[in-house]
Order: C-alpha cells, then sequence, then structure tokens
C-alpha cells in the first residue's frame, strides 16, 4: 500500500495505484488524478465517474459494455473521455478498485 497525497488529502493507493478505501474519494481528488493522466475533467467525465461508482456499491461487475449501456456515453464517447484504456483510467479516476476484467 502507497499513501499519496491529492488536493491536500492523503489517500490510500494499491500497488497500481488504485485507491483502496473509494470513501475517500471527492470531485476535487479525481480532477488531480485526472490530470496526472492527461485529462480535463467535463460534466460529462463526472456523470461516467459517479456511476461507475454507483455500480461498484451495488456490488455489480464493471465492463465497457455496461458503461456504454448506461444511457450517459455510447462506447466510442467512453473511449474519446478516457483514451488509452477507458475503464482502467476512469475507475482509477473514480477512486475504485481496478475491475477484474482489466489486465
Amino acid at each position: 500500500m502507497v499513501e499519496k497525497t491529492f488536493a491536500g488529502t492523503i489517500v490510500n493507493l494499491n500497488d497500481e495505484g488504485y485507491f483502496e478505501d473509494m470513501n475517500q474519494w471527492n470531485k476535487e481528488i479525481a480532477a488531480e488524478i485526472a490530470k496526472e493522466e492527461g485529462i480535463e475533467l467535463t460534466d460529462k467525465h463526472f456523470q461516467v465517474l459517479e456511476f461507475l461508482r454507483a455500480k461498484v456499491e451495488k456490488g455489480e461487475t464493471l465492463t465497457i459494455r455496461s458503461v456504454g449501456k448506461s444511457g450517459i456515453v455510447d462506447i466510442k464517447e467512453f473511449y474519446q473521455l478516457f483514451p488509452g484504456g477507458p475503464l482502467k483510467k476512469s475507475t482509477k479516476i473514480a477512486g475504485i478498485k481496478k475491475p477484474t476484467s482489466c489486465v
């Protein structure tokens, strides 16, 4: 486990940089993580992040397909919002654990 400071808050991350406790997350932290990933967050980004967090809180499995069926974005737009591995990047920014479907 690694401790890192985002937006003045110390958070616990695993060795791959994903949150150990999703309750440590907030929008300011998300913006800083996104900046490190080369992404400037918009309202659409936050809608996707909140969708992902809600799915995890319900214990549901995250997939690119489920995001595409969310009604928020289609799969093409998901890739545009989070280029270079949309599910990996979006879950990292959302403060949740890396999905098991991601290598």
